[in-house]
């Protein structure tokens, strides 16, 4: 892995959000293939080319031959994630054999018969089996109405509980703030404080963030976590309505607005450069950090920050821990992919081979598959306590609600509109909110209208 992964790994969540602009032609009403998988073998019909969508990160070029070499009947064709070219590959009936894709915000590609159902597969594979998946795969899932259940239209290569905390205790020291627990969650009001604590400015300019919430990757994300976390709901029954007005809505939705105001770290309105905490929380320019265990990946190699990192769980807003993931990143087969069997061996290979055992060792997520875990990293001293509290925070995994009618991206450029403007105090929280709600019910709309 490279110092780029993080990067790239939310780059590919944003390209999955835009295939799930892709319109819907002739392939709205086409419905995942009913094709069940064959029980011979691939190479004995002859050799097949398939192609794979995925970053460059994902597969070496040592692993596509090892892959070949085992599955002598299949060759790789490598094709280095794309969203428009893929966009134009599913719009014309010839989408690559198998894609990389988050499990979160699927829906929105199942609901339009993109995606193959998997469930025939695992159901007859020796190497991948249901009752090893991580429930993260459930945001895979789709009965036809919503995530968490009916068929796999995908498996996840790792994922992280993305709303976690690392924070770096050199800069705690000196500004004599305490540590954070390993095992209780901190309130959101009190973070904010701590933020406010930790926060070095001279002048107009910041010298040091108190708290970074990777404002530019999501916000839907962390809010509807705050809200399920107050015991609220997200949507409506059928998924067709959001409800920004509702009491635990607002709070979350002021606890962003007090967060900006506040000056603690960069937002939409004061954006990092990178658009992302990495090389500002790894220049010791940021004590806190909201990123999930993947991010422990950057510091192995280096001595100076893997010796004043911890991780801590993931903040809460209410009563109820929910400590989700915001994407599951993973890999899916486009339901009109000519090659599906070949791709669903290398599925098997990329989830379960040496790739997937590669990637847990490297402690860059946790491994989709519960036989996986134990191969993530402990070496150091960072990383224990990282593992500790990643595997503790598992028994707070939750799906977070979506919608299969929108997109994350598009919930995200709604929030982030209002927000702006309550934080400039054109409007009030409860005007924002409202707008909100407005703006995303007419796109729900749109959606539903567009599906069917």
């Amino acid at each position: 892995m490279t110092r780029a992964e993080p990067i790239s790994r939310r780059r590919l969540l944003a390209g999955a959000a835009a295939v799930a602009g892709v319109p819907l032609l002739g392939a709205c009403n086409a419905g995942p293939s009913s094709k069940a998988p064959s029980s011979g073998n691939t190479a004995a019909a002859g050799a097949v080319t398939i192609t794979m969508m995925f970053g460059i990160q994902d597969l070496t070029k040592e692993q596509i031959a090892d892959f070949e070499a085992k599955n002598p009947g299949i060759k790789i064709q490598f094709l280095e994630n794309d969203p428009a070219r893929l966009n134009a590959m599913l719009a014309s009936g010839n989408p690559p054999d198998i894609v990389i894709g988050p499990a979160v915000g699927s829906s929105n590609n199942n609901a339009r018969g993109l995606a193959t159902d998997l469930t025939p597969y695992l159901d007859k594979s020796q190497v991948l089996k249901k009752e090893d998946l991580q429930p993260i795969n459930d945001s895979f899932r789709w009965d036809g109405s919503k995530i968490g259940q009916g068929g796999y239209y995908g498996i996840v290569k790792d994922f992280s509980q993305d709303a976690t905390l690392w924070y770096n205790t050199a800069l705690f020291d000196k500004a004599k703030v305490p540590y954070l627990s390993d095992t209780e969650p901190t309130p959101y009001d009190e973070l904010l404080a701590i933020a406010k604590k930790l926060t070095i400015k001279d002048g107009g300019k910041t010298l040091v963030f108190g708290l970074g919430l990777e404002w530019a990757w999501s916000l839907i994300g962390p809010m509807a976590t705050m809200i399920l976390q107050q015991g609220g709901q997200v949507y409506n029954a059928d998924l067709t309505e959001i409800d920004f007005n509702s009491p635990a809505a607002r709070r979350a939705f002021q606890w962003y607005v007090d967060f900006a105001q506040a000056g603690v770290g960069p937002t939409s309105l004061n954006p990092l450069p990178d658009g992302s905490d990495m090389s500002t929380f790894s220049a010791q320019r940021m004590a806190i950090t909201q990123d999930g265990y993947w991010f422990g990946g950057n510091y192995i190699e280096d001595k100076k920050m893997n010796g004043n990192i911890r991780m801590a769980p993931a903040p809460i807003m209410g009563d109820k821990r929910v400590s989700p993931s915001y994407g599951g990143q993973g890999a899916w087969i486009p339901a009109e992919a000519k090659h599906k069997d070949a791709a669903w061996k290398l599925m098997e290979y990329f989830m379960a081979g040496p790739p997937a055992e590669g990637r847990a060792k490297s402690g860059w997520g946790i491994p989709g598959l519960k036989s996986l875990a134990s191969k993530l990293p402990q070496d150091l001293p960072y990383q224990k306590q990282a593992y500790a509290v990643a595997q503790n925070e598992l028994q707070y995994a939750a799906p977070l609600p979506e919608s299969p009618y929108i997109t994350t991206d598009a919930c995200n450029a709604a929030i982030d509109k209002q927000l702006q403007r309550a934080i400039k105090k054109e409007l009030t929280v409860d005007a924002a909110c409202a707008a909100v709600t407005v703006e995303i019910n007419k796109l729900l709309k749109q959606g539903k209208e567009r599906i069917g």
